[in-house]
């Protein structure tokens, strides 16, 4: 079979298409035969050797994805050749990498993915909304009722922050650098769409929440926001910081103003009952129809380099995945 193979960190030349053997599941493990393979960000970062986490050379990328279950492994239960299903591998002890035709992985990550989605939009499930999730709902406790401020809505976190929070009752604002993108944003469930390449974006906050700002910020880039982002929030809100690329100077102070949290987050520290919770809660509001991926772009496996740059380039309106 075709897969991705990284035999050396480096840039996105590093990621090459060869013939490797396909991969044989082990014991509780399923085969699942690829139509599409979700890009994400860490990848790239994991790709470049810059990562806190480096795996084993030579790897293939790669953690989500959706196809059709092709062979079962040993005391693997509940799942069957033919299946459709999606794979949200990143916390699976063992995988494969989904930058290929085929992977193996551990039959607890993959899940069933209902007739009316399709396979690319099952391969936008993984990382994108078990991040949001986790920084919505086992983070920040968001609650029905309160406003959540999504920066950079118009990405595949992004988009899944904004339908799941509105599913759940919150007020929702979010920012997109495009009228394009700040239309994906109120189709996908904000209440309003700002600019964020305008000055004082942050002000129309406070206006929107007749003064009190909002309940809970979810950061994207925290080292060009988070300073700025308490002007925006209530008392005793919550900021989540999902992403960040450098360091910031930060005044404490600004938590003690307004009795603020600030929260990190990595899906990699998720533990295994929240873990077990997030995806519940994710396949319910698939199979519900609550969840709608957007799939912005679909490129072939060849084109894994080019996926790479494209999905940290500003202006994402959607998933970016790889079809083999």
């Amino acid at each position: 079979m075709r897969a991705i193979v990284v035999r050396a960190f480096g840039g996105p030349e590093v990621l090459r298409l060869e013939e490797v053997p396909p991969p044989m599941p082990g014991e509780g493990q399923v085969r699942v035969r690829l139509s599409a393979a979700g890009v994400n960000p860490v990848e790239t970062y994991i790709r470049s050797g810059a990562y806190a986490r480096k795996p084993a050379l030579p790897y293939t990328p790669g953690t989500d994805g959706a196809g059709t279950v092709e062979a079962v492994g040993p005391g693997t239960t509940g799942l069957q050749a033919g299946d459709r299903v999606f794979v949200a591998a990143l916390l699976a002890p063992r995988h494969t990498g989904t930058y290929a035709e085929a992977i193996a992985v551990d039959a607890g990550f993959v899940h069933p993915l209902p007739a009316h989605v399709t396979f690319a939009q099952g391969a936008a499930l993984g990382v994108p909304y078990c991040t949001a999730y986790r920084a919505l709902f086992q983070r920040a406790t968001l609650r029905a009722g309160e406003t959540v401020f999504v920066h950079g809505a118009s990405g595949g976190v992004g988009i899944a922050c904004l339908q799941l929070a509105r599913a759940a009752g919150a007020r929702v604002i979010g920012t997109a650098g495009t009228a394009v993108g700040r239309r994906l944003v109120v189709a996908n469930g904000a209440h309003h769409a700002l600019d964020h390449s305008v000055a004082g974006y942050l002000d129309e906050v406070v206006s929107l929440t007749g003064g009190r700002g909002a309940d809970v910020i979810i950061e994207m880039l925290a080292n060009a926001n988070l300073e700025r982002d308490f002007a925006a929030l209530a008392l005793y809100g919550r900021i989540v910081v999902v992403g960040s690329r450098g360091t910031i100077e930060f005044s404490p102070r600004l938590t003690m103003a307004r009795e603020a949290a600030v929260l990190g987050m990595t899906l990699w520290n998720t533990p295994a009952a929240d873990a077990a919770a997030m995806t519940a809660g994710i396949a319910a509001a698939l199979e519900a129809g609550v969840v709608k991926p957007v799939v912005a772009m679909e490129l072939p496996l060849a084109e894994a380099p080019r996926a790479h740059v494209e999905v940290l380039a500003p202006g994402a309106r959607g998933k970016i995945v790889l079809v083999p």
